[in-house]
């Protein structure tokens, strides 16, 4: 009896999530866990949401967005939602020990360059670092104490609320 096995690989899914945390929420209830999940913000057909995975499943896309899919699957940038260490961000940590635990190469501070190995970051318990250039980069931004944050936060605060 043989036995096939699947082997990892990037895909592109589309399925027209509108928002970063429509799509991210759909990662997170992925069974088993793709080892990278990536968001990317597509035009066609329309303004939404497609997803790279590094994962042996296959998700079915409809025709519409199998571009959308397409372009996930190809982009070389991305927003990582799940990606090695993850799990291992949060609390306090030192640039450094975000370094040492997770599959981040840079920990950059916005407009500043290259954080401090000895800063601590004030995680929140949502880390999401940017793919540039083949290595995933978490920008961060000074916060009170001489500490940084993620830059990206859970619930950020909507542009023009008051409008």
């Amino acid at each position: 009896m043989s036995q096939s096995v699947a082997t990892a690989r990037i895909i592109g899914v589309s399925l027209g999530h509108r928002t970063l945390a429509e799509a991210d929420h759909w990662i997170m209830e992925l069974t088993p866990a793709p080892v990278l999940a990536c968001t990317h913000l597509v035009a066609t057909p329309y303004p939404h949401v497609a997803i790279s995975l590094l994962t042996a499943a296959s998700f079915e896309t409809g025709p519409e967005l199998a571009t959308a899919a397409g372009e996930a699957a190809a982009g070389r940038d991305g927003r990582a939602v799940r990606f090695p260490g993850v799990e291992r961000l949060t609390g306090e940590l030192t640039v450094s020990e975000i370094l040492q635990r997770s599959s981040i190469s840079r920990v950059e501070v916005l407009g500043g360059g290259p954080a401090d190995p000895a800063t601590v970051v004030e995680t929140g318990d949502f880390v999401r670092p940017r793919f540039r250039a083949g290595e995933l980069v978490l920008i961060t931004a000074p916060a009170a104490g001489g500490r940084l944050i993620p830059f990206e936060t859970r619930n950020p605060t909507p542009c023009c609320a008051d409008h």
